[in-house]
């Protein structure tokens, strides 16, 4: 797969990342681990400019939210921006609130988009919009095994998420607080916990971050990638915001592989004051 880097605002292309750190999720290679959602920018131009400036390689898409306001052609101008710089479309079933009706979303979507891949989210209280584990348990076994590539929006419930690995999902989709919040990552213990119980499981961050530190927090971590909306579209420069974002995120996978140094109960000095000194040039 061919990637082009984004541009940077001077229009020199970016740097892209080490095709050595790529993520694979079904049998397709990702250089980008920022992956974008495409509701409620200002305005058609303007979500188009903050996939570019993203690089993200992953575009959602609300197929329920398409189908019940209508597309005047911005759905289809986002996704040749997104597919020019070698990204793939993952359709949702945001808005779905039974195993049954997320089921029939996702068969329209693969209809509509000829793409196997859908993120999975059956809604189980308005206030929180928390999913419901149950229903999202049986429609994730069922669009397993009718073919689809399932990403399922879930919490970092462990017990929930082996049961959806076991369902045929390739990966999990846990949430760092709820959706559109932008409170950032909530349960840090329960991500943690996640994280180290599930070490070979592809895990991307999806929803309630608010602020690129947070991206990059999670990404230090060790989650494999971050998946947002609100942030970037709610941003007064929705553009910069996605911009700011893809660096957030690209620092904080920097910074896991590097190696993050272990916090200290107490002050350690950074310059020994015993031992023996050395010159540089010294043999």
């Amino acid at each position: 797969m061919t990637t082009t880097p984004a541009a940077t605002p001077t229009g020199a292309p970016r740097e892209a990342p080490p095709k050595a750190d790529a993520l694979q999720i079904d049998g397709r290679t990702l250089v980008s681990r920022f992956f974008l959602g495409s509701a409620g920018y200002p305005s058609p131009q303007r979500l188009d400019e903050a996939i570019r400036a993203s690089g993200t390689q992953v575009l959602t898409v609300g197929l329920k939210r398409t189908l019940l306001a209508g597309d005047n052609g911005a759905i289809a101008q986002a996704l040749a921006t997104a597919r020019a710089q070698g990204a793939h479309l993952l359709p949702n079933t945001a808005g779905c609130r039974s195993a049954r009706e997320a089921v029939q979303i996702a068969q329209m979507a693969r209809e509509l988009y000829r793409t196997a891949w859908i993120k999975l989210e059956v809604i189980g209280d308005d206030h929180t919009l928390q999913p419901d584990p149950f229903e999202l348990l049986s429609a994730a076994a069922e669009l397993a095994r009718d073919g689809f590539t399932v990403f399922p929006y879930c919490t970092e419930d462990l017990i929930l998420c082996r049961r959806l690995l076991d369902a045929g999902c390739p990966l999990l989709m846990p949430w760092g607080a709820p959706i559109g919040s932008g409170q950032g990552l909530l349960n840090l213990h329960g991500l943690r916990t996640l994280r180290e119980r599930l070490p070979d499981t592809v895990l991307v961050i999806d929803a309630g971050l608010g602020a690129p530190s947070q991206a990059a927090r999670a990404m230090e971590l060790g989650f494999d990638a971050v998946l947002l909306n609100s942030a970037v579209a709610q941003a007064r420069d929705p553009v910069a915001m996605a911009g700011a974002f893809r660096d957030a995120v690209t620092a904080g996978r920097t910074a896991f592989r590097a190696g993050l140094m272990a916090p200290q109960e107490v002050a350690v000095a950074s310059t020994p004051v015993s031992g023996h000194a050395f010159l540089l040039g010294s043999p």
